[in-house]
């Protein structure tokens, strides 16, 4: 190894660790190695979260100042209070993104951890840098053509900065807060925050910019989703059935899946005897989900099938194989 990544190994991750478990010996080679590599995962990752976090904040900033500023268009959340506490005070917008958001970093430190809180403040103050030093041109003056592009560049950005570890719309926090403390659904506590704001704006502004603001707020919601969720949809399917072996090949050979195999039992008959099976269970794509119950329909009509939504994977054979044909 070289020696000098060999030293930010030692005064980085073994120094952290040596601290933790009161370890003053020299790190053997094999600790040195493991140590390394721990050192460029967490090196990788923290510059893809850097990456992220940054497209997420031009992303956000074209949002606000290529389409809804000039139309005087909010979303909802802790940027739609900041659009409309600019659009009745004309403070500037950047001012309004720090102040708002101050409260839910302090709970996000309260509430998720201290790493979190601080990339959500660096990234916050970063939306509001940006606001405030960089020109973007104003793309149209079309008010539906604002309220979707508007939308989608803001939930853009938002979803870019979750994926990075952080949030530029502090609203998620006091969701978690509040669902935690009251035994509420965070969806159920966002939609009682937007409505308020959205009624404040019609007050305030008037009943078309609302509507068309709430028109904005679905762009950037269901772009956020997108984002985070990514394109593939993931289903879960686990399947039961005798011909448990032959429905393991066709996964592997002509799906080009991965599959995990336990065993079970297959509940109880009118007589009370149980049966040992062989359970199958695989992650498929939603576009691949016809041919699965093609498939299974082919070696075993009466398996019994459940399926269920995956939010995402990591490892295995989802996106490597490729399928035979």
């Amino acid at each position: 190894m070289n020696p000098f990544w060999t030293q930010v190994v030692i005064q980085t991750t073994l120094k952290n660790k040596a601290k933790k478990n009161d370890d003053k010996n020299e790190p053997s080679p094999y600790k040195l190695a493991k140590a390394y590599r721990e050192f460029w995962i967490t090196f990788k990752r923290h510059l893809k979260d850097v990456l992220l976090i940054t497209a997420g904040i031009f992303s956000a900033s074209f949002g606000f100042k290529g389409f809804l500023l000039t139309n005087g268009f909010i979303d909802g959340g802790a940027t739609g209070i900041s659009l409309l506490l600019f659009a009745l005070t004309k403070v500037p917008l950047y001012i309004w993104i720090i102040g708002v958001n101050i409260p839910f970093i302090i709970l996000a430190y309260n509430v998720i951890g201290k790493q979190f809180a601080i990339k959500t403040a660096l990234s916050i103050a970063g939306l509001a840098l940006c606001l405030a030093t960089i020109s973007f041109p104003n793309v149209t003056n079309d008010n539906l053509l604002v309220a979707v592009f508007g939308g989608f560049f803001l939930g853009a950005g938002i979803g870019l900065a979750v994926r990075g570890g952080a949030v530029i719309d502090g609203t998620e926090v006091l969701a978690i807060f509040l669902s935690r403390k009251f035994g509420t659904t965070m969806g159920d506590i966002i939609v009682v925050i937007n409505v308020i704001i959205f009624s404040t704006a019609a007050y305030f502004l008037g009943i078309e910019i609302a509507l068309y603001s709430m028109i904005t707020y679905l762009a950037a919601s269901k772009t956020l989703d997108f984002i985070i969720e990514g394109i593939d949809e993931y289903i879960g399917a686990t399947i039961i059935s005798s011909h448990s072996e032959e429905i393991r090949l066709m996964i592997v050979d002509k799906m080009g899946r991965g599959v995990t195999v336990y065993k079970g039992r297959r509940g109880v008959g009118n007589h009370g005897e149980k049966t040992e099976i062989d359970i199958v269970y695989t992650v498929i794509t939603r576009l691949e989900l016809n041919k699965l119950n093609t498939e299974l329909e082919k070696i075993d009509p009466h398996a019994f099938v459940v399926m269920s939504s995956v939010k995402d994977t990591k490892g295995g054979m989802i996106k490597k194989r490729p399928h035979k044909h």
